[in-house]
């Protein structure tokens, strides 16, 4: 029987001190991986390092929503929305005037090029190296590009400050397309504009609200530079950025609470810790995540209740996150991934994707709704305010509307596939988010290999890697066991390996792979009740990483895009609302049911019932999730509509009720498009 070297890869659990983590972990990471891109000294090596965007192609459930997304808004969102119109844009002209400029364009494309890449769809490339090529060739001689928005002019004959947020996702498109496709304008390209921003003065820069509250996209984009370049004066300019950016160093406070904002710039102290190696920037990330969500994010999810902003006061459920708050937090999970190697950021990456991501779109990812609550029994067009921190008909699932998650939306499935797998620094590889496709790289002494992996995870408990290589290598394939799974096992060939598997760490399994050799990881699922003792004592049950909703019947209503669309929606004149239109959901059943729970007996009080996999390969619908949980429940008549058209707050558990046990079906969260996912406990 062969040996396998077993090590205990990097463990950082949320809770501990950063030099508890730095002791527990006893892998060398100063070396960098031979053949990826790696943190260049004096950056802090990462444990993990980002594979080129096309490394992956996706299969199952993960391909077939790039796929509709690629057939539905994203992929034909150029001929709807009036910001990507190509006459008089901003982002193709040589000075950066036009009437249409600013987010939309790179926030659309961040996604819309990621799925080109990973789909190998050649017409979505040449789409996006359009968009590419006009901000390559239009950079002006001072090193400036795109659109020349101004902020805060001031008195009459002053410039005002130039607007910088909206380079920063572009930023982010130009690095996915150099790893697509090596072009080595872009190095050339954002040399000179990091020179130009350098030049200006701490009084003009990252001073508007959206570009102060972000700078950490600008600081990412600079290492990513000097990775591949080297040219020192970039740290010193990092410096300046993290100097001029928002403190979000604070430990009882944030400087703003917008949703997006919060889950987008939380990472920046992390990020800037790549070059002061000081602990204190890792633990203020942490802080602010945990500092958010002790306040907003007594629910499931993986997030927090803040509609656009969140309020004191609202911390029920029912408050909802931006779909690109969704993204954005997935983003930065990923990221932080990377930089800390700590497997807590996979687990809400899939917590946000899984459970509260699918949710926000129309099965067909034709349409998408502004924001997406725990707690949500309606989806329509009327003002809920003040029950949600948004005026208008900002439920509503619609294609025209809801403009800066109407072009942020594409880049969450695209994102996640290309972060599924990473390097290591010792040229092995990283299954972190586990999902059916095959990925290609580099390992060992350079060998190229495919890992071919089956599953249908979240909604099983295995995964099955096959080792396609030219011929005998060695590297360490390192295997994430998820928080909540406690008896994980391992087997290659069929024979189980004497791994310790500890939950929330990652198992390495160095060996002398051969070409068909199978790695088998099983996770096995349990119920776990989550009991949310900020938010009323409410309860929500998972099996796995999936979180369970009541299964609402859903009633949709088909309504004209334009009648119901944002105040500040744009569309193009030809725009074909008959081909787009929205949808209003709502409940036609009832909804305000507590649980009835033995929390020492879990498996007594809910059913597991396993059904089909479904045909078309989309497990997050009501109809077509395989899973179900049978579960027992008494109706609250006291806990009714509101005055705003919303669910009422959740009433105290336990809740004492008169009303005979019913028996109710819970479905997946994240398929769930009307659901109560934080229940009542029924006394």
């Amino acid at each position: 029987m062969k040996q396998y070297k077993l090590l205990t890869f990097l463990i950082i659990c949320c809770n501990l001190s950063i030099q508890a983590q730095q002791e527990k972990a006893n892998v060398t990471i100063n070396n960098a991986n031979s053949y990826y891109v790696s943190n260049r000294l004096p950056l802090k090596p990462s444990p993990f390092i980002k594979l080129p965007v096309q490394a992956f192609k996706p299969k199952g459930w993960l391909l077939h929503f790039l796929e509709l997304q690629r057939d539905g808004l994203a992929g034909h969102l150029g001929q709807i929305s009036a910001w990507l119109a190509k006459t008089d844009n901003a982002w193709l002209t040589k000075d950066g005037k036009g009437k249409w400029g600013w987010e939309e364009v790179p926030y659309w494309l961040k996604g819309y090029a990621n799925i080109g890449y990973l789909l190998h769809d050649q017409q979505m490339i040449n789409e996006s190296n359009i968009w590419i090529n006009a901000v390559l060739n239009n950079q002006r001689p001072d090193g400036d590009f795109g659109p020349a928005v101004l902020r805060n002019p001031g008195r009459p004959g002053q410039v005002g400050k130039r607007d910088l947020w909206t380079n920063m996702p572009m930023l982010w498109c130009l690095q996915s397309y150099y790893e697509y496709a090596s072009d080595p304008r872009v190095l050339t390209f954002m040399t000179n504009y990091f020179k130009w921003e350098n030049a200006l003065p701490d009084s003009m820069f990252l001073e508007d609200y959206w570009e102060n509250s972000r700078g950490g996209d600008n600081l990412y984009s600079v290492y990513w530079l000097y990775n591949r370049t080297g040219d020192s004066w970039l740290l010193d300019f990092a410096t300046k950025i993290d100097r001029n950016t928002a403190n979000w160093r604070q430990k009882d406070n944030l400087p703003n609470w917008h949703n997006v904002n919060v889950v987008q710039s939380y990472r920046e102290p992390a990020t800037y810790y790549l070059q002061t190696n000081n602990p204190a920037d890792l633990e203020a990330t942490y802080n602010d995540f945990k500092l958010v969500r002790s306040l907003y994010g007594q629910v499931p999810g993986g997030l927090f209740g803040a509609d656009e902003n969140a309020r004191k006061g609202y911390d029920d459920p029912r408050q909802a996150v931006e779909t690109c708050g969704m993204v954005e937090q997935m983003t930065s999970d990923q990221l932080l991934l990377q930089f800390t190697g700590d497997a807590f950021w996979a687990d809400n990456c899939e917590d946000v994707a899984f459970n509260t991501f699918p949710a926000a779109f129309m099965p067909d990812y034709r349409s998408l709704r502004y924001l997406t609550a725990p707690n949500m029994i309606v989806s329509d067009s009327k003002n809920h305010a003040p029950g949600i921190a948004n005026e208008g008909p900002f439920l509503m699932m619609n294609p025209f509307s809801s403009r800066c998650c109407q072009h942020n939306h594409s880049a969450g499935w695209a994102y996640y596939a290309a972060n599924c797998w990473m390097a290591t620094p010792d040229n092995g590889l990283a299954a972190q988010l586990y999902v059916a496709g095959d990925v290609t790289a580099k390992v060992g002494d350079g060998t190229e290999v495919t890992l071919s992996t089956e599953t249908h995870y979240p909604f099983e408990e295995g995964v099955t890697f096959t080792v396609k290589t030219p011929h005998a290598v060695t590297f360490p394939l390192y295997l994430r066991i998820p928080a909540w799974c406690t008896n994980a096992s391992i087997s290659v060939n069929g024979k189980r390996i004497a791994a310790k598997t500890t939950a929330g760490t990652y198992v390495p399994v160095i060996n002398t792979w051969k070409n068909g050799d199978k790695i088998r990881l099983t996770l096995p699922m349990q119920l776990q009740l989550r009991q949310w003792e900020r938010n009323k004592n409410s309860v929500s049950i998972n099996y796995g990483p999936l979180t369970f909703s009541l299964l609402i019947k859903e009633e949709y209503k088909k309504q004209d895009s334009k009648a119901t669309a944002i105040w500040d929606s744009r569309w193009q004149e030809h725009a074909d609302v008959s081909a787009w239109p929205s949808y209003e959901i709502f409940a036609a059943s009832p909804w305000n049911y507590g649980l009835v729970v033995d929390p020492q007996q879990l498996n007594k009080s809910f059913t597991i019932k396993r059904k089909p996999w479904p045909k078309d390969n989309d497990p997050f619908t009501n109809a077509t999730a395989p899973i179900e949980l049978i579960a027992t429940g008494k109706s609250i008549p006291a806990w009714t509509v509101d005055q705003y058209g919303l669910c009422a707050v959740l009433p105290q558990s336990p809740v004492t009720t008169n009303e005979a046990p019913k028996q109710l079906t819970l479905v997946p969260m994240g398929g769930a498009r009307l659901r109560i996912s934080s229940f009542p406990l029924i006394k």
